[in-house]
Order: structure tokens, then C-alpha cells, then sequence
């Protein structure tokens, strides 16, 4: 993103960072888009940081090109979901605050899969967040849960947020490292 100030062309929904409140922007408000990852737009109001959903990007005067979708994924032979399909949606998920997705930041600590008594394949996940009061967390985890219901296959999916272990950087990827020019 280029951080040109944009005028907002009508109300939309966000979500305040860090509190995760719910608030509307009004027509004719101006923002600044300081990040566009995962199908949400961090933007930089008057008041402070907020997050819109990628379905309120025409507000920002955005057309959405469908090709820019998260990519599907195919279920394995025999109907298996694979967990590295689980894993790649769960790379299309972000903190609204930093440029790095949740699974290199380090913040996904398990990852289950099982089935559910209509032979449909269940994912449990226990992530965590960089900060333990950022209001943030039960948003990313939704944004989590509904991108590993993309999978085909899964029928349901749990984001649960655990505290222990705490994070801390060096629990980053490598990827996510040179992302954020810590290499």
C-alpha cells in the first residue's frame, strides 16, 4: 500500500485495534491503509488503528478481484483433509498490527485433526497472541476458524486461545524473520 489518505466513500463496519470494539466509519472520514493482508484493510483514522473486512473494501474505494482469493484447496484421496491444506489457509490469516501471518509469527501451537460422528473431518487449534491483553485476539481467532472452514472437508473447526507457553520473538519463522528484518 502506498499510505495516500483515503476519504471513506461510505459508513462501514471495523473493529478498533487493539480493544477489538466494533465501530462504524463514517462516509467522508479520512484514513490512511497501513496494511492489506488476509482480506482485511488495517487503516490509520483520526482516533486511531482499525480493521475493515475485505466485504466494506468498497468503501474504501477498493474492487475486490476474486482471483485474489485465498487459495482452495482439494481434499486428498479418500475424502482425507491434509493438514497441510489447514496450515496454508491458516497462512492467509494476520495480526492487524504486523505484516506477518499468525502460523510464522509463531502463534499457532497445535494443530488436530479428527472426525466427527458424520465421518466429517473436525480441526481443533490452540493459538496464542503476541500480547495477552489485546483485545484482538478473539477476532484473529474467528478470522482462523473461517479460513480453516474453507477447507473442503472440514466440517467444523475450534480456534481456541491459550497463554502458556508465552510467546516471544524467537518463536517467529524464519520466513517471518526476514519479514520483519530481524535476519
Amino acid at each position: 500500500m502506498d499510505h495516500r489518505e483515503i476519504t471513506l466513500k461510505r459508513d462501514c463496519k471495523a473493529i478498533l485495534i487493539p480493544s477489538g470494539e466494533e465501530a462504524t466509519l463514517t462516509a467522508g472520514s479520512p484514513v490512511i491503509i497501513t496494511q492489506s493482508l488476509g482480506g482485511t484493510y488495517t487503516v490509520a483514522t483520526q482516533t486511531g488503528l482499525a480493521r475493515i473486512a475485505e466485504a466494506d473494501a468498497d468503501a474504501l474505494g477498493i474492487e475486490i478481484d476474486k482471483k485474489e482469493e485465498a487459495p482452495k484447496t482439494g481434499v486428498a484421496a479418500g475424502g482425507e483433509v491434509k493438514e497441510d491444506d489447514v496450515w496454508a489457509q491458516l497462512k492467509n490469516v494476520y495480526d492487524p498490527e504486523i505484516p506477518v501471518n499468525i502460523v510464522d509469527l509463531g502463534l499457532v501451537y497445535d494443530l488436530i485433526l479428527g472426525k466427527s460422528e458424520s465421518g466429517g473431518t473436525t480441526v481443533n487449534v490452540k493459538m496464542t497472541l503476541t500480547a495477552p491483553g489485546c483485545g484482538m485476539g478473539p477476532t484473529i481467532a474467528a478470522d482462523a476458524r473461517s479460513r480453516i472452514l474453507t477447507v473442503p472437508g472440514v466440517e467444523s473447526a475450534e480456534v481456541e486461545l491459550v497463554w502458556s507457553p508465552p510467546w516471544n520473538q524467537g518463536m517467529i519463522s524464519e520466513a517471518g524473520r526476514m519479514k520483519l528484518g530481524l535476519v
